[in-house]
């Protein structure tokens, strides 16, 4: 919530308030007297009242230089909001479609829910970088292109599903798709998550050859293997009660996918159960930490108006009050 402080415009005007003792005491010390009168005993009725009169006058004087003084300083009150801006790291989180993602060796979920979660949790820790999702399987396309519009980014996520691509595994596609979206981003800093639990089988285009093109354009790979060692309940089809599945040996190509990171100066990780996912993409924000500057903006509202109206108001009163008690002459 932005905090409400005080200041003064020109302070430097706050400067009079010193000259205005000067004033008094120059006032007091050539003031004449009021009237000369042989038997003073005659103005002991008046004499007091006409002195009290007299003392308000003059504080309503004082009262209005100093109002004036104040006004002439410009008061104004501000609300004050930092609003933290960085550069932002440019990021494209590609995830794996392919039939494969739905093996239930991460329980209670498969591989893509688990996935999904953690890609959420990540999102969640983002303030200004920009988030792009690309979703992949024999073909990749881009689910949502790069925004700080995280409910729409996890509105995306949450919407990801095997079988919404034709099935297989274009790892070389995905990065080619993933860098296309990145190699114009604004700032210096992109980055590709690329999260798989197989083998290229797919696509004309190389992976290797696609992390070159795209360390060429200064884009960093983080590649993922996700899936347990040894066998995995992998789906092989639909049974009368759903996805019918079979374990099958969990193949990974971590040779290639340390490569594609390794080219970029990216890392390879790999996640053989959802805790060691939710670490991975942990050390990822940290990797990918930069500086955070924060800029402070205040917006005012001049308060002038209310000492300039008080002094106004005091000028008018001391009018008034010397027509109608005014000392003798």
């Amino acid at each position: 919530m932005p905090a409400w402080h005080l200041e003064f415009a020109s302070p430097a005007a706050l400067l009079l308030l010193l000259v205005l003792p000067a004033w008094w005491w120059w006032r007091r010390r050539h003031e004449r007297a009021g009237i000369v009168f042989s038997r003073t005993a005659l103005l002991a009725v008046v004499a007091g009242g006409r002195r009290r009169w007299t003392r308000i006058l003059a504080g309503l004087r004082n009262l209005l230089l100093l109002l004036a003084v104040v006004a002439l300083a410009r008061p104004r009150a501000g609300a004050r909001a930092e609003n933290v801006t960085s550069e932002g790291i440019n990021i494209v989180i590609a995830i794996d479609l392919s039939s494969s993602m739905l093996s239930e060796d991460f329980q209670p979920d498969n591989r893509l829910e688990v996935a999904k979660r953690t890609v959420k949790q990540f999102i969640a820790e983002r303030t200004s970088d920009r988030i792009g999702i690309v979703a992949f399987a024999a073909e990749a396309l881009t689910q949502v292109p790069l925004t700080t519009d995280y409910a729409v980014v996890d509105a995306a996520v949450d919407n990801l599903q095997a079988g919404q691509l034709e099935d297989g595994t274009a790892i070389g596609t995905a990065i080619a798709t993933a860098a296309n979206r990145l190699r114009e981003a604004p700032g210096r800093s992109r980055v590709m998550i690329l999260l798989t639990d197989g083998v290229n089988n797919r696509g004309a285009i190389d992976p290797r050859t696609a992390a070159r093109a795209a360390a060429d354009f200064g884009i960093k790979i983080y590649t993922i293997g996700v899936g347990t060692e040894g066998m995995a309940p992998v789906p092989v089809g639909r049974g009368l009660f759903g996805l019918r599945y079979e374990n099958r040996p969990v193949e990974i190509d971590e040779a290639l996918l340390t490569d594609v990171a390794r080219v970029t100066g990216g890392k390879y990780f790999r996640a053989r159960d959802a805790a060691a996912l939710t670490r991975i993409y942990q050390q990822i924000d940290r990797l990918e930490r930069v500086p955070v500057q924060t800029k402070t903006y205040v917006q005012f509202t001049e308060l002038y108006r209310w000492p300039l109206a008080l002094a106004m108001a005091s000028l008018l009163l001391e009018l008034g009050l010397a027509a109608w008690k005014a000392p003798l002459p």
